[in-house]
């Protein structure tokens, strides 16, 4: 019976050195980290090798519960996972171990608020971004392309595929320009 650990950061500029260091002090022999959004458990290779490796009676530990999804179907998923595998799923913050009956309930139900909090956080967004493009003062990513460019070129003759190809950027792009000028 051993206890590995996943500490994961949704960026690669934030740091999961506080959350190793608290699987440490819980008795994880194993840590694996990696960045990226939790969102889903797609594209989360570190954790799919950790359970993978897990076998029964093993223990995969958490420092919180949104550090291992945001998605109540993910997470209920991952523990049927670890239920085939006779291995269980412990949560340092607040305290939860799905071999209890008692942590299964409160995992669930804190699993729904993770994927709740990431509606409302998604929603402020929306809101600011809305507010801010409203005030003149959120106008998006700067164009990348020199539209000038495309539209000079069709006009001395070129073709889409051409233009694609000499500014290294996509057919789909070039005809996009010039629809626009339409």
């Amino acid at each position: 019976m051993a206890s590995y650990g996943y500490a994961r950061a949704p960026s690669a500029s934030q740091s999961t050195s506080l959350q190793e260091e608290r699987l440490k002090q819980a008795g994880c022999e194993i840590v694996r980290t990696e960045t990226g959004a939790g969102r889903s458990r797609e594209g989360r290779a570190e954790l799919d090798n950790l359970i993978t490796f897990l076998r029964a009676g093993d223990t995969l530990s958490v420092a919180k519960l949104d550090r291992l999804g945001r998605s109540t179907r993910d997470v209920l998923n991952l523990v049927k996972e670890l239920d085939d595998k006779g291995a269980s799923l412990r949560v340092l913050e607040p305290d939860i171990d799905t071999s209890k009956p008692e942590g299964r309930m409160v995992l669930t139900t804190l699993s729904m608020v993770a994927e709740m909090e990431l509606i409302f956080i998604k929603e402020r967004q929306r809101a600011g971004i809305a507010a801010a493009k409203a005030r003149g003062v959120y106008k998006g990513r700067p164009r990348s392309i020199d539209r000038q460019q495309v539209l000079d070129q069709r006009a001395d003759g070129q073709g889409a595929t051409k233009i694609a190809r000499q500014l290294g950027i996509g057919r789909a792009t070039v005809y996009k320009i010039l629809n626009e000028t339409r």
